[in-house]
């Protein structure tokens, strides 16, 4: 299979060398053959993934800074790209927003803020793919109207991480429908993305040059709304339907939390033991008992408990042996399966499967099951994890105790056996508990590989909601650069200790800001070399004299192909003048050709270098391929939607 794939790769490469040659005899001068040449193989690279995709941005960019050295054979006076601007892109305004989104996002996850927006979601939308992803979509293309796509995005991202844990979904199945819907939200106003925000000045610019009666009026903030709701909709409708074909299903990192609480028991200790809910009705003979009265007897071990209009309680300091029970309370329980079906049909119990109420705290990522040493010279040794009360002091649920080759288990009284060194305790605990203990030296954890415990910072919420409302203010209301308002947010989280550097170093997606950076150089040279200006002007020469719509679609289609190679912003502000000369030729509506290229400019859909699809790559386990499927019909989409809207509503 590998070589029937290298031998599609070769096959491609040589095809793409003769596009390229036959390209160089075609096009007006030797440095807009050199730009095709560095557009096709920089289009080669992703399609074909001959290596990372942030590793092939970087080595164009690379390539086209060495184009000054080798100008004299290559046929060229200059080099193709100004040296003195090649690393632009490093400290250019999508990336430092990028950079500066990323942060925010992780200060308001660290918060817990993004853990409650996610249970919020599971609640109304359950666990299926089909409610799901029109919640998260829509929602993302809501904020997306308002704030720049990628904030969008990048907000979302710790929320589809927890609603994947928690659901079991992989974050492939439900990253691309969020991202692609922060795309279309940004064409639901006027604010919605950058080229929309440009459009106005461009249209007044291009007034000045045109008679009075030729004056295009600008556009108001919802004057595009039915076109992006459409959009949005569409957008939707398409994951729903067709998600199951061109979603991806592949395991990313992660998604190695969405294990059910209890495989890795089974998987290392080889117990066949579960994790259930019950939740205790009225009039059950359970009423008014102690966990110490039913544990033991019916060999079952209570982990977590709620209580009517209570949170969830689990982790030391929270259950004890003594905690009564009462009617509506749910209980968390790990148990054999064959003990636990007893157990509910003795007291006529029902029983959640999937931790519906408890998945806060029973999520695999938050707790599971843990091997613990007693060591020689331990200060619980001779005492029982009754006699320390072991659960309620250390927060570690004792369900087995291995002592002689012999394994004990919940029901053979182990809690009541006091310790020898050398006793190994199977507990269920959370991960903070067992980080916790790990320094104490009563204990020796031998279990390592567990998710190190999250250490949000609920008491921070309000300084994070501050500076995330101060950079959203600036944004929406101020003319200030965008990534100097994102940055004030970012910078707010660190210094409130929202956030340490270290976090916000971490937070950031350093893939997504190579990938990024290193584009924006090409995007320079199709611009400065006059290749953009070609190709605009090969395609309208192209269409000749057909209908003024179809002069549109292909304005649209110009537009399409120019926000895959460079950047929204830089396409709209070349194709807008020439979309206005052509409107004013054939007769149409000049403000609405014009329009056409800004809303055009969001349909990036094919390959990662929108800055949303670059953030949402490395995350979701996409590959350009990816993109190319669920893209491309996207892409299509996109454009008829797009037109046929424009049409009815314009």
């Amino acid at each position: 299979m590998k070589n029937i794939f290298d031998l599609k790769k070769t096959i491609a490469g040589i095809l793409f060398l003769i596009l390229g040659l036959y390209m160089a005899t075609v096009v007006p001068t030797i440095e807009v053959a050199w730009v095709m040449g560095f557009l096709l193989l920089t289009i080669y690279l992703f399609a074909f993934e001959i290596v990372e995709v942030d590793v092939a941005a970087a080595t164009i960019m690379v390539l086209l800074g060495l184009t000054t050295l080798f100008s004299p054979v290559m046929g060229i006076k200059t080099g193709l790209v100004d040296t003195q601007r090649l690393f632009d892109g490093f400290s250019s305004n999508a990336v430092m927003s990028i950079i500066a989104v990323m942060i925010i996002g992780a200060g308001l996850d660290k918060t817990g803020i993004m853990t409650r927006v996610a249970s919020f979601i599971l609640k109304i939308g359950g666990k299926t793919e089909s409610r799901i992803i029109p919640i998260i979509s829509a929602t993302v293309a809501f904020i997306s109207s308002f704030m720049q796509n990628v904030g969008a995005a990048a907000l979302f991202l710790p929320v589809v991480s927890r609603i994947s844990t928690r659901s079991g979904l992989p974050m492939s199945r439900l990253l691309m429908p969020m991202g692609f819907c922060a795309i279309l939200g940004g064409t639901m106003t006027m604010v919605g993305s950058s080229p929309l925000i440009l459009l106005n000045d461009l249209i007044l610019t291009s007034n000045q040059s045109l008679p009075a009666d030729q004056q295009m009026q600008t556009w108001s903030l919802f004057s595009v709304t039915p076109i992006g709701i459409f959009l949005v909709s569409v957008g939707i409708i398409y994951f729903v339907i067709a998600g199951r074909f061109v979603l991806p299903a592949a395991k990313t990192d992660s998604d190695n939390s969405k294990k059910d609480p209890m495989s890795q028991f089974r998987d290392v200790y080889n117990l066949n033991y579960k994790v259930a809910e019950v939740v205790i009705t009225e009039g059950c003979d359970l009423i008014g008992k102690q966990l110490d009265d039913i544990e033991t007897s019916e060999r079952i071990r209570v982990i977590a408990d709620k209580y009517v209009g209570g949170n969830a309680n689990y982790g030391s300091g929270a259950i004890a042996r003594d905690t009564g029970l009462e009617p509506g309370m749910v209980l968390g329980i790990v148990a054999d399966p064959e003990d636990l079906s007893n157990f509910v049909e003795k007291y006529n119990l029902p029983k959640r499967d999937g931790e519906k109420v408890l998945s806060d705290v029973l999520e695999s990522n938050k707790s599971g099951i843990a091997e613990i040493v007693i060591p020689p010279g331990s200060s619980l040794i001779g005492k029982s994890a009754r006699d320390v009360w072991m659960r309620k002091t250390y927060g570690l649920s004792t369900i087995g105790l291995h002592r002689d080759g012999e394994t004990m288990r919940e029901g053979d009284n182990i809690r009541s056996i006091p310790f020898h060194a050398g006793d190994t305790l199977i507990v269920f605990t959370s991960w903070i508990d067992l980080e916790r203990i790990s320094d104490n030296k009563d204990f020796v954890v031998i279990t390592t590989e567990y998710p190190k415990a999250e250490k949000l910072r609920p008491k921070k919420v309000r300084w994070a909601g501050l500076f995330f409302a101060i950079a959203l203010f600036m944004v929406l209301f101020t003319d200030i650069r965008l990534s100097i308002a994102l940055l004030t947010g970012a910078m707010g989280m660190i210094l409130s200790g929202v956030l340490k550097v270290e976090e916000a170093y971490n937070a950031v997606s350093w893939k997504t800001v190579f990938l990024l950076a290193s584009l924006i150089p090409l995007g320079m040279a199709v611009e400065t070399t006059g290749t953009a200006k070609w190709i605009a002007e090969e395609v309208v020469s192209a269409t000749g004299n057909a209908a003024p719509w179809i002069i549109q679609s292909a304005i649209a289609v110009l537009a399409t192909f120019f926000t895959l190679v460079m950047s929204n912003v830089g396409a709209t502000v070349l194709l807008v003048p020439l979309a206005v000369n052509i409107a004013i030729q054939v007769g149409a509506d000049p403000a609405i050709y014009a329009l056409t290229v800004a809303i055009a400019t969001s349909n990036s859909f094919l390959i990662p270098t929108h800055q949303v699809n670059a953030l949402i790559m490395g995350p979701g386990g996409y590959r350009v391929p990816d993109f190319m499927k669920a893209g491309g019909i996207m892409t299509v989409l996109f454009l008829v939607v797009m037109m046929t809207m424009m049409n009815i509503f314009l």
